[in-house]
């Protein structure tokens, strides 16, 4: 879906390993894209514009909020919320907040951007707390997991909303008509796995809005066994490092064997076509763009390490979520739910509150 009108993007310009010549890069592949993008990039404006001078359609697409200060991707969460007020980042998120841009994107440090996101754009209503989501390839396409390490603790009711949102994400985004709903378990029986889980299962299977397909194990993100997996944060986080870092290794391994002899390296040359394909699919620039999902405002989380590419993919993630109207529909979604009775509250609870 693309907007008739121009859509404004706060970038924090300093945040990322390779910033800010990876975010002016990256801005630029964005736009190229998405013509109807204006960037409000927030950071060093004299280094910026220096970056910028050969680059002249970005230049007339980009307004500057000039800041010093930075968020350092070793400060705490809590001293961000102190300090880092005035930083690229918060500036970036401030600007979402008093609606100058439509979503802010951000390379720099996660805790502190999810801190300062949550304090800044509050959350929508009937969402309880924020949830890191992102696209993962698998075997039959993409799958959406969620949460990635935004909350290593969770009751039924933040599952179930996580289960909402992420629903709602694929439908959306990915296009998928009626997507299928996964909680992530140490065993696909309904007696396996925390109470927290179990219950969680009871009632999304109960609810006539969502596809709910049951349990799924670890192995079943890889094969794309549902099209949304939803897990807590804790777990989340060390089942995408793990994916991560098993994608490095089978690489290393491939390119290790295709070197060992004069025979592998011949080899290797009828095969580059096919392991290019391969590459493309697995690289993890093609699904950079992690979404807050929940808060009153669109912010995206660009993995601190990639390159221009990788932040253009996640410029394009703000940008597709802000073109679908994702917030507005996450709240008529939660009015729907209301009426399945599959918010996490027990009929006790109500009763006592009642």
């Amino acid at each position: 879906m693309a907007l008739s009108g121009e859509v404004t993007i706060a970038l924090d310009a300093m945040g990322g390993d390779q910033a800010p010549k990876m975010v002016v890069k990256g801005a630029a592949i964005a736009l190229k894209r998405h013509p109807g993008l204006r960037f409000l990039m927030v950071g060093d404006e004299p280094r910026l514009r220096t970056l910028m001078k050969r680059r002249k359609k970005l230049l007339a697409a980009t307004d500057f909020l000039h800041t010093d200060e930075v968020v350092p991707g070793t400060m705490r969460p809590s001293v961000a919320l102190r300090q880092g007020r005035k930083s690229s980042m918060g500036l970036a998120l401030r600007a979402v907040r008093e609606n100058r841009a439509s979503a802010a994107v951000s390379a720099g440090n996660t805790g502190a951007l999810m801190a300062m996101a949550r304090m800044m754009l509050g959350m929508l209503p009937g969402i309880d707390r924020p949830a890191i989501a992102a696209t993962m390839p698998t075997l039959r396409g993409e799958s959406v997991v969620l949460d990635l390490g935004a909350n290593t603790e969770c009751d039924v009711r933040n599952l179930i909303q996580f289960a909402v949102m992420g629903e709602l994400f694929a439908r959306i985004v990915l296009g998928y008509q009626t997507p299928s709903v996964g909680l992530l378990n140490v065993g696909e029986e309904e007696v396996k796995g925390l109470e927290t889980v179990r219950e969680a299962a009871a009632r999304l299977k109960a609810a006539e809005s969502i596809r709910f397909h049951g349990f799924v194990e670890g192995d079943d993100i890889a094969k794309g066994t549902v099209d949304v997996v939803v897990t807590d944060g804790f777990t989340g986080n060390i089942a995408l490092k793990t994916a991560e870092g098993t994608a490095k290794l089978y690489s290393h391994y491939l390119r290790s064997a295709f070197g060992r002899s004069l025979l592998a390296r011949i080899g290797y040359l009828f095969a580059r076509s096919s392991l290019k394909a391969i590459q493309k699919q697995t690289d993890p620039r093609h699904h950079n763009g992690a979404m807050f999902l929940g808060l009153g405002g669109i912010a995206v989380k660009s993995h601190g390490g990639t390159d221009a590419l990788g932040f253009a993919n996640a410029i394009g993630v703000a940008y597709d979520l802000v073109a679908h109207g994702f917030n507005e529909r996450i709240i008529g979604e939660f009015k729907r739910i209301a009426a399945d009775r599959i918010d996490g509250t027990s009929d006790q609870q109500k009763a006592a509150t009642a």
